[in-house]
């Protein structure tokens, strides 16, 4: 084979760590990113947070001391002038049976989120860890007078207890695996389950949803209206009640449809999770990345100044990386870390911008009108106008939030596909499933609407979608099928 040279031209795109950093810092949400910003500040000596009122620490001019160093001055010298003077003041002895708490006051430090009075201010609350429904029993149970056995007996039902708050193991499973070791028959095994139930929450314990309805109503005041007949309903009727036949119903208690829903809207007031009301989860803040408001007639969008902090380069630290001292070159590689980072983050915010203010230009019917006046709209959609590619569209709506006078909304929320209509236009995903929730909120409850007839609706509409769409759509939106929704008026 005889060996020959050529010349080749091509382009390739170059992962830089520039790059990486910049497409890092696009994806990451508005917390992820001020943890990411304090990082920076952290281990980059050339970074700074920039204090309201001042000035650029970068453009400051030459020979003049920067604000900060100003400021670090006179706190320096009035620290010394307190260390002085409490030197002169501390005596050479203290007597002997005296503490030092009796000479001088002790100095408790006041930390930035709490006030003067001892109290945290609104927007600085203490961490608060939540409590789950397993500890918040067994915080009961070590309250409770339980023998030895017993209290092993509680245990084992407890940790067979889930989140939803029911007991899913057997007391014979128990009675078997605890009978060997402790001697304990089923009696002893379902006599420990009934004190169990007793606990806080009402419901807890129950092995399905009959018996938890039944715990429930147990903790009712005897003289509320319609009790007696709620618990016969849910003790002897369940299996009517679950498939809605309140005509049988009505027979089987002897009473009109008028006080037969009075007992239904009781029974519809208990709680089929009892155990969601003890969650461990620490509730999550949304904090909006871009305001959203109409000024003279026209939608403005603009970025929330208030989720990143203001962070510049230290002049003092720049002006240090000219010289020639053995620190320089640090220095100089932290000044250009710096500056990468806040071109990076620059970007950011000039994408996300552009981003937010083509969806708004392309749903303001949304914005006037509500769900209903959605349009269809992809990424490849916004992609073409902002002339970036689908990734990175993709990441900048992920986990970015759009603060509009119609509430907070994901900048995913405005993509949807679309539906053919009859003129053979476009309809929005969207806006098909806040119709087809605006005709159900509208139907007869006795008679309701079958997927089948709310085709039909829309396709008088000019909308053409198939029954297996509306249901898909349906159950999107968490509604329960026609034969669920059936009550009484």
């Amino acid at each position: 084979m005889k060996q020959t040279l050529q010349l080749k031209l091509g382009q390739q795109l170059t992962m830089t760590p520039q790059l990486q950093q910049a497409i890092r810092l696009l994806q990451l949400s508005t917390l992820e990113l001020q943890t990411e910003i304090q990082e920076a500040l952290e281990s980059n000596p050339m970074l700074e947070v920039v204090e309201e009122g001042a000035g650029d620490m970068e453009t400051a001019p030459q020979g003049e001391a920067p604000a900060a160093e100003a400021a670090e001055r006179a706190l320096a010298d009035a620290s010394e002038q307190a260390a002085d003077k409490q030197g002169e003041e501390i005596p050479n002895d203290l007597p002997v049976d005296s503490d030092w708490e009796d000479t001088y006051e002790n100095y408790a430090p006041v930390s930035r989120g709490a006030q003067a009075d001892g109290e945290f201010n609104d927007f600085e609350q203490p961490a608060s860890s939540g409590e789950s429904l397993q500890e918040h029993l067994q915080w009961q149970l070590n309250l409770t007078p339980f023998s030895d056995t017993d209290r092993i007996i509680a245990t084992t039902i407890i940790d067979a207890i889930d989140d939803d708050g029911y007991f899913t193991g057997s007391c014979e499973e128990i009675c078997q695996s605890l009978g060997a070791e402790l001697n304990v028959d089923l009696d002893e095994v379902e006599a420990v389950l009934n004190r169990v139930q007793d606990f806080d929450p009402p419901g807890v314990g129950a092995r399905d949803l009959r018996e938890s309805m039944l715990l429930q109503l147990r903790y009712f005041d005897p003289e509320t209206p319609w009790l007696a007949e709620a618990r016969t309903v849910v003790d002897e009727h369940f299996g009517l009640l679950a498939k809605r036949d309140y005509q049988t119903l009505k027979r089987r208690l002897k009473l009109p449809e008028s006080d037969l829903q009075q007992v239904i809207q009781l029974i519809q007031s208990l709680n089929p999770r009892p155990g969601g009301q003890i969650t461990s989860e620490t509730p999550e803040y949304i904090i909006p990345d871009v305001f959203v408001k109409k000024v003279k007639g026209q939608w403005r969008v603009e970025l929330n100044p208030d989720i990143t902090p203001k962070i510049a380069i230290n002049s003092l630290y720049a002006s240090m990386a000219k010289g020639g001292s053995k620190d320089a070159a640090f220095l100089k590689n932290s000044l250009q870390e710096a500056r990468w980072f806040l071109k990076s983050l620059r970007s950011r915010n000039e994408t996300l911008l552009k981003v937010a203010n083509c969806i708004v230009e392309r749903q303001r019917g949304f914005l006037d009108y509500g769900e209903e006046a959605m349009k269809p709209m992809v990424m490849h959609d916004v992609a073409e106008i902002v002339e970036m590619h689908e990734s990175t569209i993709s990441r900048v709506t992920t986990k970015k939030y759009m603060h509009t006078p119609r509430g907070i909304f994901e900048l995913k929320y405005f993509f949807s596909s679309h539906v053919g209509t009859a003129s053979g236009g476009e309809c929005s995903a969207t806006a098909i499933r806040a119709i087809l929730k605006k005709l159900i909120a509208a139907e007869n409850p006795s008679k309701p609407l079958s997927d089948n007839k709310l085709a039909q609706l829309l396709g008088e509409q000019g909308i053409n979608v198939a029954r297996r769409t509306v249901a898909k759509y349906r159950e999107a939106m968490s509604i329960a099928p026609s034969n669920e929704r059936k009550r009484l008026t």
